[in-house]
């Protein structure tokens, strides 16, 4: 392209030769000028379309501020829906946590208002001057949640081990001989070397008597399998009951039986009438402990017992 620039100053004309070149810079010069005065009239617009007032410019304004708006509500929207199905799940743990603490309760012989389970702890504190208080974000409240929720359900796994530990050791305390076959406050012969009652001589005593009248319940002084019911020369009509953990208890010298072999008891059922049978000199219930096959005193396991019942 030739420009020719012609005037009364020159005495000649000048010509001036535009390439490819020079036409791409000056297209590139000029989009850049229109681009930088749109953008500075379109910030003096906005930037004083309050102050004058142009009714399609604010209606601009208000459409990008609601717009605004509503994003910022649905963001906070979605993290209260969020927060929600949190504290649901928290609420849920709670639940889990407080049936818990009342089976422990029970477990331990503690009423499940004393823990006050339902009620909110009491906390307090005056706040520092030096150091005011700071608001929680988003951010830090979600942590505090996920931390929370890790706690809570920690401390249940820890408290279902510990119910199972109670609930092990009530079964294992439920299957020691600590039930009085009768309901009697003392003994006739205690546990140990005596003078035989029928020869007179110097005779180990493997358990202990209690005097009670014919027909008097025998109950069994823990729950267990029956492993004998029969007739004995020497004990008469006899129930042994295993224990499980090698505990044997016996009762010996009944008038009648009220169960067989192979029969569960539970801790204190009705197991046979007292009597005189065997090798016996008037009515009363024998009664040992063995563990292992060897005797033990029974008073030892009847002392424990007595002891539980003066501390309720």
């Amino acid at each position: 392209m030739h420009i020719i620039l012609v005037s009364n100053r020159l005495a000649t004309a000048k010509s001036i030769s535009l390439g490819k070149r020079h036409l791409l810079m000056g297209m590139v010069l000029l989009a850049a000028s229109v681009l930088a005065l749109s953008s500075s009239m379109f910030y003096l617009v906005f930037r004083h379309a309050i102050e004058i007032k142009l009714p399609m410019v604010q209606e601009l304004l208000l459409s990008a501020q609601e717009q605004q708006a509503r994003n910022a509500k649905e963001f906070m929207r979605e993290n209260l829906n969020a927060m929600a199905v949190r504290v649901g799940q928290m609420q849920a743990q709670l639940v889990r946590l407080d049936a818990l603490g009342e089976r422990l309760s029970a477990l331990a012989g503690i009423k499940p208002q004393e823990f006050r389970l339902n009620a909110p702890p009491g906390r307090g504190g005056a706040l520092p001057s030096s150091m005011p208080a700071q608001d929680l974000s988003m951010v830090d409240l979600s942590g505090q949640l996920d931390a929370l929720s890790k706690h809570m359900e920690n401390r249940y796994d820890y408290l279902g081990i510990l119910e199972n530990r109670l609930f092990d050791a009530r079964i294992k305390k439920k299957l020691m001989p600590t039930v009085k076959p009768v309901d009697v406050d003392w003994n006739a012969s205690s546990f140990g070397w005596r003078i035989d009652p029928i020869t007179g001589q110097n005779a180990m005593h493997e358990g202990i008597d209690f005097l009670v009248d014919t027909g008097t319940p025998i109950h069994a002084a823990a729950a267990g399998l029956v492993v004998v019911a029969k007739f004995h020369p020497q004990y008469g009509y006899m129930v042994d009951i295993d224990h499980g953990n090698d505990f044997i208890t016996r009762y010996a010298h009944a008038s009648k039986l009220l169960v067989k072999a192979g029969d569960l008891v539970q801790r204190g059922a009705v197991v046979a009438e007292s009597g005189s049978t065997g090798r016996s000199t008037g009515p009363h219930v024998h009664f040992e402990v063995r563990y292992k096959g060897v005797a033990q005193n029974p008073n030892r396991f009847l002392k424990v017992s007595a002891a539980e019942l003066k501390l309720k």
